[in-house]
């Protein structure tokens, strides 16, 4: 059955680990933001303009998935309703359920650790500083629909099969 998973979370709290992890148990296509962002910008798009362009250009490719049939998993912050409304009207137009799965790490000092540790390897968009993480935390709204929130802190197998399982209870 095709759904719409939104990943959600801020950078560096395992949001893409756990998305990968997702969308190869479902055989699903994995959608970042990221790397369209960093494609962007090496495009010479300005900062502001390619991050709402990566949102765009991910929602066109997320229905042309959808349009096939298959499965997606949509990684990205997420942090603002402008976002998660555009994913609330894709699910709608192509009438397929919606799960969103927050990803948080409750282990500031692994977090950041993480942050700072990460290499993505996405030429043209710099990893945000454990600063502006923070400033990112102060503004991110909480969702006004029912999410799963898993932690990273906890092992990757075990919030995987919580993902899972609320996967398989929302589509029944």
């Amino acid at each position: 059955m095709t759904l719409l998973v939104v990943m959600a979370g801020l950078p560096g709290s395992g949001k893409s680990t756990v998305a990968r992890a997702i969308g190869a148990r479902l055989t699903a296509a994995v959608i970042a933001v990221d790397p369209i962002d960093a494609a962007l910008r090496r495009a010479g798009v300005a900062a502001d303009a390619a991050g709402l362009g990566a949102y765009l250009a991910a929602e066109a490719v997320a229905e042309d998935v959808l349009r096939g049939g298959l499965p997606v998993v949509l990684d990205a912050v997420n942090a603002v309703e402008p976002a998660r409304q555009q994913w609330r009207d894709v699910a709608a137009r192509w009438a397929v359920p919606m799960v969103v799965v927050e990803v948080v790490c409750s282990d500031p000092a692994l977090h950041r650790a993480r942050l700072e540790g990460r290499s993505r390897d996405l030429v043209g968009l710099p990893e945000p500083s454990w600063d502006a993480v923070r400033r990112r935390a102060a503004e991110y709204a909480p969702w006004p629909e029912p999410v799963l929130r898993l932690d990273s802190a906890d092992p990757l197998g075990d919030n995987v099969e919580a993902a899972l399982t609320a996967i398989a209870a929302d589509r029944a």
